[in-house]
């Protein structure tokens, strides 16, 4: 099968930063299933995981970590899929990757694809998808059917692949959404993704979000980096709840969420399938979930852009992208 790998973790601008190969299609066994990909997308963690460092892999490595595809094949104990399903997912950081003409991956972390996107459209949606789902209604406990409605939340970095969806899982949950942006393109997405209100985050926003009257905010989801540590623990009211994606090595004080009982959540999405809990099928079921609200009209497809084909240079051109921080949305990849 062909793939895009990796031997050698270097500076993107390098040519051999990824190569095209030729790699063994792998066989299912067990609860995994073969995927044939059709179209991939890419994200921030793939520029972490293929960050500098001194490694080098004795055989080739594909990472890659959202897919859209159709079965091809299915492991013996599988339950929810049938060849021949197309289906939509975001892998397991701990296995070979998407970028590749066949997969392996564990069931009870797919979805059936929505029926309305294309594979271009649907391969935007799985990773960002599952971890703004797990932030806001399993780490912040909002509750998805609306029990806090007009509640308000602060997205921070709402302009990027998490927060674009971010936004749409918020006000189908009935809550207002300040959604923070630093540039026009920015500030028009996340409008027309339905934010109630746009502040900076490269401004002053504690002043921006009591300027629309507010404050404290009840939630706050951290989807860009940590710098805004302090203006969150601010902005937070008393007992409300912060969630956060990103790795930091920046000081993050207490004291403030100490004296308001606040609550810090990490969101990572690839925790489930990576420590094998018991709960992994909870991602398959919000996967599949998603699709019938995108097929019935409430959450629309996060693709900004889509280049052809799935191959090295346009990997390379999409981390170039994405390290450079000129995103909205997602950047996908179809077609081998």
């Amino acid at each position: 099968m062909k793939a895009v790998a990796l031997t050698q973790y270097l500076p993107i601008e390098d040519p051999n930063s990824f190569f095209d190969t030729e790699l063994e299609k792998p066989t299912p066994t067990g609860k995994d299933i073969l995927v044939a990909v059709k179209a991939v997308a890419v994200n921030p963690v793939d520029t972490k995981v293929r960050a500098p460092k001194d490694i080098i892999e004795e055989t080739p490595r594909v990472i890659g970590y959202d897919a859209s595809g159709v079965v091809e094949a299915v492991g013996e104990d599988v339950t929810l899929f049938k060849v021949g399903d197309e289906v939509y997912y975001a892998g397991d950081i701990t296995r070979s990757g998407t970028n590749a003409e066949f997969q392996l991956v564990d069931e009870r972390i797919v979805g059936h694809k929505p029926k309305s996107l294309s594979h271009a459209q649907a391969a935007a949606l799985p990773l960002t998808t599952i971890t703004a789902y797990e932030a806001f209604f399993d780490r912040l406990s909002i509750d998805p059917n609306g029990a806090n409605k007009d509640e308000s939340i602060l997205i921070i970095g709402a302009g990027g692949g998490v927060g674009s969806i971010g936004i749409q899982l918020a006000k189908r949950a009935g809550l207002k959404v300040i959604a923070t942006a630093s540039r026009p393109e920015t500030s028009s997405w996340v409008t027309e993704l339905g934010a109630d209100h746009v502040v900076n985050h490269r401004e002053d926003m504690v002043q921006q979000v009591r300027a629309l009257g507010m404050e404290h905010v009840d939630h706050i989801a951290i989807f860009n980096d940590m710098r805004h540590w302090e203006t969150a623990v601010e902005l937070i009211r008393p007992q409300g709840g912060i969630v956060t994606i990103d790795d930091t090595d920046q000081p993050m004080p207490m004291a403030g969420m100490k004296m308001k009982a606040a609550s810090l959540h990490w969101e990572f999405m690839f925790a489930r399938a990576m420590h094998n809990t018991p709960d992994m099928i909870e991602q398959h079921m919000l996967l599949s979930h998603v699709a019938k609200e995108i097929d019935a009209g409430h959450i629309r497809t996060t693709v900004s852009d889509i280049l052809s084909p799935i191959n090295a240079e346009n990997i390379r051109k999409s981390h170039a992208l994405i390290e450079a921080g000129n995103v909205k949305g997602k950047i996908v990849l179809e077609g081998f």
